[in-house]
């Protein structure tokens, strides 16, 4: 058997098996670098992680769509979502949704949205969400958009949202709430 150095290999190979292998080396890397910033629906910015950016279908002539995903800040110090915009809609904000006495009222969040340092914050139906307005199209299941999530710390993310069915609550379940399908 004989020992060949990695020169001795690289000068036994064609030009164009070493085309093949520089092609696939820079590949390698550029995936790699990819994975990075994003992994199985997943997306980092600074020491924040998003998971599961989604939407929900819309019915016809729907003006609005809402916007969820869970923040989680693996940092020592606090972040704040402070913008957010979507390729769907013109506007884009931070809202939440609460408890008044006995009706529940919607309103947005012109400071933005505290992740503490440490906390997982989760945008859902019913809680805290986004909003996209007015729509440039209706959504409809399994379609996919674009949007770009800005922090105070961690700056600007560019998620992925998928679009799951009408009553979906983002855990694989349908929400009983039907009126409640857009936000």
């Amino acid at each position: 058997m004989t020992s060949l150095s990695v020169a001795g290999f690289t000068a036994q190979l064609s030009a164009s098996r070493r085309r093949v292998l520089v092609g696939a080396a820079i590949l390698a890397t550029g995936l790699a670098a990819f994975a990075g910033g994003a992994s199985a629906h997943g997306y980092k910015a600074g020491a924040l992680r998003i998971g599961h950016p989604w939407s929900r279908a819309t019915p016809a002539n729907a003006p609005v769509a809402g916007g969820y995903m869970t923040i989680e800040n693996t940092g020592d110090a606090d972040d704040r979502l402070v913008a957010v915009s979507a390729e769907i809609a013109p506007r884009g904000e931070i809202h939440e949704m609460k408890m008044e006495g006995d009706v529940m009222k919607m309103s947005p969040l012109p400071d933005g949205l505290p992740i503490r340092a440490g906390e997982t914050v989760k945008l859902a139906p019913g809680g805290y969400h986004l909003m996209f307005m007015p729509l440039a199209r209706q959504l409809k299941e399994g379609d996919t958009f674009r949007g770009e999530l800005v922090f105070e710390k961690a700056g600007k993310v560019t998620v992925e949202f998928k679009v799951e069915g009408i009553g979906a609550r983002g855990d694989g379940k349908a929400d009983s709430h039907k009126n409640h399908a857009n936000h």
